[in-house]
């Protein structure tokens, strides 16, 4: 993959050079210069993420859709007892570390006995084993954290969804992900943090508690969030 990588950042070097030739132009300096850090990382055999980047700088090179500066996460099955004290699941954290990776250990066999308990017994299986939560729960937090996504609600009488929006997008910018006219007519979003609705028994329980804000476009959403959007188109 480095290397399929580094062809492809050799090929834009030329293009850029060329260009570079023909004129002064500052956002192709500015572009050579990330390209060749990229390149000199390559060329030693790691992985594009490992170069430290603003923003600004992915955004000149994001037409190359490099596949190593995607986020990665390890996934170690250990033993029961494999948790604590393993110098194979140490190897492992030291190699994501090196690639700024994130390392989740599992027990497959635990996992595997979770898999057929019911919904009831899993909490009481993983309390007497002493988890907050399964390996699988762990890794799709993980997987949340690396892609910075989240999760907001909206509640019904009908049914309860969930959907999954950036870190950092706004009330309107979650709206859209329900239908574009909630974004484009978007007026004010009711909110309730998630552990308030569930313990005062829904929206109104909420309402009646002081729980329930009302927010405007500005506000960026939060995890958990169980929100009721009023819009006009």
């Amino acid at each position: 993959l480095s290397l399929a990588d580094l062809e492809s950042v050799e090929r834009a070097i030329e293009r850029t050079s060329k260009r570079l030739k023909a004129g002064q132009d500052k956002e192709s300096m500015r572009r050579m210069a990330v390209l060749e850090r990229l390149r000199d990382c390559l060329d030693e055999g790691h992985r594009a993420r490992n170069v430290e980047l603003t923003a600004d700088e992915r955004s000149l090179v994001r037409d190359l859709h490099l596949i190593t500066t995607k986020p990665v996460m390890y996934v170690a099955n250990v033993a029961e007892d494999g948790f604590e004290d393993n110098p194979y699941l140490d190897r492992v954290r030291a190699k994501a570390a090196a690639e700024n990776a994130v390392v989740v250990p599992v027990c497959a066999g635990i996992e595997a006995e979770i898999a057929q308990l019911d919904e009831a017994d899993r909490a009481e299986f993983l309390h007497d084993l002493g988890y907050a939560e399964s390996g699988l729960d762990q890794v799709i937090r993980a997987g949340y954290r690396l892609l910075e996504l989240l999760t907001f609600f909206t509640a019904g009488p009908k049914e309860v969804r969930a959907w999954t929006v950036r870190s950092g997008s706004t009330a309107p910018q979650a709206a859209g992900r329900i239908h574009t006219d909630f974004e484009r007519g978007f007026i004010r979003a009711e909110v309730t943090a998630y552990d308030d609705f569930i313990a005062l028994g829904g929206e109104h329980g909420a309402r009646d508690a002081g729980k329930l804000r009302l927010e405007g476009k500005s506000y960026v959403v939060r995890e958990g969030d169980v929100m009721h959007f009023r819009f006009n188109v």
